[in-house]
């Protein structure tokens, strides 16, 4: 058991960002890493010769299983959804394609996935696994899965950023955002943000958020800043947030919300504002994501 723990230890992170970008959610990958312990305790370990490929295959079974759920969930799900932030390493940041598959303008366009294209897409797009490992993994055969990543990556391609921003990048455009509602500037606010940009909000029924999405400069500048008015002891602050730049929002010191950003062309295309109270549990403790 030493040796499978170590096993188990040593390929965690791998683990844990595999199931969350499957399931957007740290609580739930938290549980799938619990079921998937379990799982491995009870393979007689002399007889796999591959540990890394055999506990991929487990989380990514487990992970399926938690996202056929979640999807029933999400139906129930009062206003929009969006991903649970995770405050990331910096050294996430440093891997370009890991850092751009969690950001959360991706990870939202992953929930236009189904399950298995999901897994698919993760398994080849971003850990690069080769066809026979992700079709034991979703119990298909290789030419079904390859037809199944085509159909995920056209998917994928036709929604996401068009160009890679760089994190120097978005950090001045968050830089600016910020100073612009710090001081209350409309025009500089109106400046930053694309002209069909688009703000989502998760409150989860139990914080106050936007039901439907904002859709426009005037509109999106106008609610941030009256919002931000009927608040007197108010912070924001830069974090580092799925592996790219974002603002954390504090109200008396208190963490109240996550703003990360799709930045495109230089200005602000995507506000995306988490204020879900149990989808900002993990943001006290750093997360470290691995390929």
């Amino acid at each position: 058991m030493d040796a499978a723990t170590d096993s188990f230890v040593s390929h965690r992170n791998l683990l844990f960002t595999i199931a969350y970008e499957m399931l957007g959610s740290a609580a739930d990958t938290e549980d799938v890493l619990q079921e998937t312990w379990l799982r491995w305790a009870g393979v007689d370990h002399g007889t796999v010769e591959n540990h890394r490929a055999y506990l991929v295959r487990i989380v990514t079974r487990q992970a399926l299983g938690r996202l056929r759920t979640l999807g029933r969930r999400k139906e129930s799900y009062v206003g929009s959804w969006l991903p649970e932030p995770l405050l990331t390493a910096p050294d996430v940041a440093d891997d370009v394609e890991l850092a751009d598959s969690v950001s959360m303008a991706v990870m939202l366009v992953l929930e236009t996935l189904t399950p298995t294209e999901r897994a698919v897409f993760v398994l080849r797009e971003v850990f690069g696994l080769d066809y026979d490992e992700i079709a034991a993994a979703v119990d298909k055969n290789p030419a079904a899965v390859r037809q199944i990543a085509h159909r995920a990556r056209s998917h994928v391609a036709a929604r996401r950023p068009r160009e890679v921003v760089t994190q120097a990048e978005s950090r001045s455009v968050l830089a600016a955002f910020q100073r612009a509602t710090e001081t209350g500037d409309l025009q500089a606010l109106l400046d930053l943000l694309a002209p069909d940009v688009v703000f989502l909000g998760d409150g989860g029924g139990v914080k106050q958020a936007v039901a439907r999405p904002v859709v426009g400069a005037s509109k999106v500048a106008r609610m941030l800043l009256g919002g931000l008015t009927r608040v007197d002891d108010w912070t924001m602050e830069p974090a580092q947030v799925n592996g790219c730049p974002a603002l954390v929002l504090k109200f008396g010191g208190v963490l109240d919300t996550v703003v990360a950003v799709r930045v495109e062309a230089g200005v602000i295309s995507g506000l995306y504002a988490v204020r879900n109270p149990e989808k900002l549990s993990h943001m006290d403790q750093e997360t470290t994501l691995r390929r």
